[in-house]
């Protein structure tokens, strides 16, 4: 939730509202959300290329380094789907648009604050690593924060205004003004971070002493996430609050000082309300009571004990319960081992697809993943008998019916797609663990298209992402060509490279090679941060990559990981490195570090790979991440279309490549091969695609 200008009204009065805190020994209830929303905008991190995550998680753990170098026991507490009864769908969407118009500004070199797809994914994976105490929430969390941070007497650190209205026992610290950045010491000894604390009591003083039980009514009239009421506007003009500012700042702070004068005037809601509603046309008066009565429920304390999940894992929430959802569902959704995504699904049969920077002429990115959301959807679509008794505001009548919100050129659409029909054992969402994993496995693997038989040389952690680029070389809206495979497999390279650098027992001839390589992947990186121009249909096409991860992903969490989990973070930031991981992945066994995704190197190395370099050169220096980058190439090269072993202006359009085959096929095939072969070798001289299997998928790809 939030209102509409309150925050930076505060902030105006911060030396009123606020008291300087030397935080230090206590708990602290963080909003996970407002949290890496705050690091991923405010750390100069490059928003373009869809996510340097390395980075990112560099910055989370500095975070929680500082808290813990202050003896600060943090809680975080993350939102979970949307609310059963909808009632935020027009805000979100209002919201889906502005990061539309967002994500077009940085596409064409603009300013913008969108976050990279994986961003949460990324955040929940340093905390587990870090292991930071966090649990997700069925839905909205702002009231499940305000009841635990009352239950352990601490304070909150958020940047939701809706905790300047929430009856706080310690007070709520805005993220803005948390310098953990800038920790300091008392006496030499006692470290502290140096913040500030909304302080109720001085807020309400400064309104004539007003009751705390009026800013909720407070809250509903100046309009939050929940409640946008066209008839209020009929009450604020007849009150005649002062609201002739000429700034958009100034028009909201003036209303917001003009109902809290207003209402100080009260001596509790009930009479402050009967006196709004008599502003009202006689018909509308008791639904807007009925709806303003119920939106400041939503600032009451909340019957979801979070202390219980954190002293011994059990998660109550009554909402969930009244669904009858399987338990493992409701466990793992807690853990948040389930993404929203699932829950929104699962409860509203509607999802909305998330906004990236990509090129906003062509359809979006995430329609390359739909077939896989398909699948999950047929998985949930008879998850509990309860489901069919709710209401579903947006729920299409087709029995096989799903609702996706999603980017139409710089707008957004709701269209419908129909489930799969999954064969009846896996129809049963709460017997869907039951399954064997070889039964799991071969589910996730037939929805991407990909044979086991692929993934046997990989290593454990990457399968899921090299099936998913398997998925991803398919489809046919991909317009994926060879340096944008190269580039995505060498940045996967990454983390195995750091695990060599780290790793003892090495020889010095091998370490000084994955320190050199490593160097020039850091080079290049950071030359694509200096300014370099998008290119939009690259962009475009790591974007569908990203989708088909992420839904991959959330599959693989729905069917209990077969596969293992992909670990999106940087492994330099973790005190992880000190086995030989390297040798573990020759053998088959779980590659625990693995920075798969960094938006400014697989764009930089797209760029140096058209320019001159090639794989060989870049890789020659490290045998060892040589043979690795020959394993991911192998397994994906067999699903890729031919043509993009072509070399530059030789792949034409389907059609004019089968007209001209057609006539001329026999003829020309053995210039072709011997021309294919000579361009192919030398600019990619090894993972060599063997002569006669170029053939053989050519033929593949004019039977098609």
């Amino acid at each position: 939730m939030g209102i509409r200008g309150l925050m930076s009204f505060v902030e105006d009065h911060s030396n009123e509202f606020f008291t300087d805190l030397k935080l230090r020994d206590t708990k602290i209830v963080i909003d996970g959300y407002a949290l890496f929303h705050r690091l991923c905008f405010s750390s100069n991190l490059d928003l373009r290329y869809g996510g340097d995550y390395d980075s990112f998680a560099d910055v989370v753990q500095k975070f929680f380094e500082s808290l813990f170098a202050c003896n600060i026991c943090p809680y975080v507490v993350l939102d979970g789907g949307c609310d059963i009864s909808d009632k935020k769908l027009t805000t979100l969407k209002d919201r889906a648009r502005e990061k539309i118009q967002m994500a077009h500004s940085l596409s064409v070199g603009g300013s913008g604050y969108v976050c990279p797809l994986l961003i949460r994914e990324v955040f929940i994976q340093v905390l587990i690593k870090l292991r930071v105490c966090f649990v997700q929430c069925f839905s909205e969390a702002d009231r499940d924060i305000m009841t635990l941070a009352n239950h352990w007497n601490c304070p909150v650190l958020s940047s939701d205004s809706d905790f300047c209205i929430f009856d706080l026992k310690t007070g709520f610290c805005p993220l803005n003004s948390f310098q953990w950045r800038n920790m300091n010491t008392i006496k030499g000894t006692q470290n502290y971070i140096p913040a500030k604390c909304f302080s109720l009591d001085a807020f309400c003083h400064h309104f004539s002493n007003m009751n705390k039980a009026l800013l909720p009514l407070f809250a509903v009239l100046c309009g939050n996430d929940h409640v946008n009421l066209p008839i209020m506007e009929t009450f604020l003009s007849k009150a005649r609050l002062p609201l002739g500012a000429t700034s958009s700042k100034g028009r909201r702070h003036h209303r917001i000082l003009g109902l809290l004068n207003w209402l100080s005037h009260f001596a509790n809601p009930t009479e402050a309300l009967d006196n709004v509603l008599k502003y009202l046309p006689k018909k509308d008066r008791e639904n807007v009571k009925e709806l303003l009565c119920c939106s400041m429920e939503e600032y009451q304390q909340s019957q979801v004990k979070l202390q219980d999940f954190f002293q011994c894992g059990t998660y109550v929430c009554p909402d969930a319960l009244n669904l009858g959802l399987p338990e493992w569902v409701l466990v793992a959704l807690a853990k948040g081992q389930l993404s929203p995504f699932i829950s929104d699904a699962l409860v509203l049969r509607r999802t909305i697809l998330p906004t990236q920077v990509e090129n906003m002429q062509q359809p979006n990115a995430h329609r390359i993943s739909q077939p896989i959301r398909q699948i999950m959807y047929g998985l949930l679509l008879n998850a509990s008998p309860h489901l069919d008794k709710t209401s579903w505001n947006a729920l299409p009548p087709q029995p096989l019916a799903f609702s996706e919100v999603e980017r139409i050129n710089k707008n957004i659409r709701t269209s419908i797609i129909d489930a799969v029909e999954l064969a009846k054992d896996h129809s049963d969402l709460s017997r869907l663990t039951e399954l064997s994993l070889r039964r799991r496995q071969m589910l996730l693997l037939e929805t991407l298209k990909v044979k086991q038989t692929i993934l046997e040389p990989i290593p454990t952690s990457l399968k899921l992402p090299i099936a998913v680029s398997c998925y991803w070389l398919q489809h046919t809206e991909t317009k994926a060509k060879l340096h944008h495979l190269q580039s995505l497999l060498l940045t996967m390279l990454v983390g195995p490279l750091i695990a060599i650098i780290n790793s003892p027992g090495k020889e010095e001839l091998q370490e000084d090679g994955a320190k050199m390589l490593y160097a020039e992947f850091q080079r290049v990186k950071a030359q694509t941060r200096l300014g370099t121009r998008l290119d939009l249909d690259t962009a475009h096409i790591f974007c569908q990559w990203q989708s088909c991860l992420q839904m991959g992903m959330y599959l693989n969490q729905l069917l209990s990981t077969p596969l293992p989990e992909p670990d999106l973070t940087r492994p330099s930031a973790f005190n992880t490195l000190n086995e030989d991981i390297w040798t573990h992945t020759k053998y088959g066994g779980t590659l625990h570090v693995s920075r798969l995704y960094s938006g400014s190197l697989v764009h930089g190395l797209c760029q140096q790979l058209l320019a001159s370099t090639s794989v060989e050169s870049l890789l020659s220096i490290c045998p060892e991440a040589k043979q690795l980058y020959e394993h991911l190439f192998n397994a994906t090269r067999s699903y890729a279309p031919a043509e993009i072993f072509l070399p530059k202006g030789r792949s034409n359009s389907k059609k004019k490549r089968q007209k001209k085959q057609n006539t001329s096929c026999s003829k020309n095939r053995g210039r072709t091969t011997a021309h294919t072969k000579c361009w192919y070798e030398g600019n990619n001289r090894f993972g060599l695609l063997m002569v006669e299997n170029l053939e053989e998928h050519s033929e593949a790809s004019n039977i098609e």
